[in-house]
This record gives structure tokens, sequence and C-alpha cells, in this order.
């Protein structure tokens, strides 16, 4: 077998089309004469119907969408922790005393994060925990609290 016999692959990726003279697509380039979409930068942002009402703006919602239920905790990842002293009881107030969470803006309550690693036996209170902040506060040696 030959180089100039090997079947095609199927998957190439055509030739882009020459826009000069000579390739049939002189001139006007294939985009007409005149008018909007034959300008540089012309024609009309997706879902444009030429000042009609759009099919998306026409059609009703339906549908239900959780976001305006949905609970929105103030989060803390587990290595912030680490600064407070052996066997403290860490709880909203003194979170928003040392600066870590703004006591003003806490909405649904706290969750606990598995983020970082934590050495210090602590008893920590707090609305909700991801499963691997349990764990390691646990492991330390202290007590996940949901209040």
């Amino acid at each position: 077998m030959k180089l100039n016999e090997m079947p095609s692959a199927g998957n190439v990726k055509p030739n882009r089309k020459g826009r000069g003279p000579g390739t049939g697509n002189g001139k006007t380039a294939g985009r007409g004469h005149k008018g909007q979409n034959s300008r540089s930068g012309g024609g009309v942002r997706p879902g444009f119907e030429g000042g009609q009402m759009p099919l998306y703006r026409r059609l009703p919602k339906r549908g239900f969408n959780n976001a305006r239920f949905a609970k929105q905790y103030l989060e803390i990842n587990v290595g912030q922790l680490e600064q407070f002293a052996e066997d403290t009881v860490v709880d909203a107030e003194l979170l928003g005393n040392s600066g870590l969470l703004t006591i003003p803006k806490v909405n649904d309550g706290i969750k606990v994060l598995g983020n970082g690693e934590l050495t210090k036996k602590l008893t920590v209170k707090a609305t909700a925990f991801s499963g691997p902040a349990k764990e390691k506060i646990e492991k330390a040696g202290g007590t996940a609290l949901e209040v």
C-alpha cells in the first residue's frame, strides 16, 4: 500500500474557505450585498428576533427552584479553629469576637467545613458540620455539637 492509497481518517477537519479573488468567494466573500450581516462586527445577538418579543420571553417560567429557600450558612474551616486554646468552647459569639465571622451576617447559622487540620481538643458548637469536619474534630479529642 502506498501513502496515496491509504483510506481517509474520516475525522479530518476540512480546510477553511479562502476569501479573496480566485477562490470563488471574492468581492463580498459570500456575505451578500449590504445589510447588517455584510458589515464587520455585524449580526444580532443570540435569541434576537428582529424586535419581536423573543421566544424565551414569550414562554411562561415554570418549575421550582430552591435558591430562594436554600439554607445560607456562614462557612468556617476546621483549620481556622486551630488558633483557639485547648479545651475552649467555640461558638458563634467567640468566632465573632475573634474576627473570623461577622456576626450581623449570620443567616441560617454556621457550618464547619473540613479544610485544614486540627490538633487541639475543642468543643465546637455550630448549626451544621460536614462529614470530614466532624471526623477531624472528634479525632483531635473534641466534640462537635449541632445547635
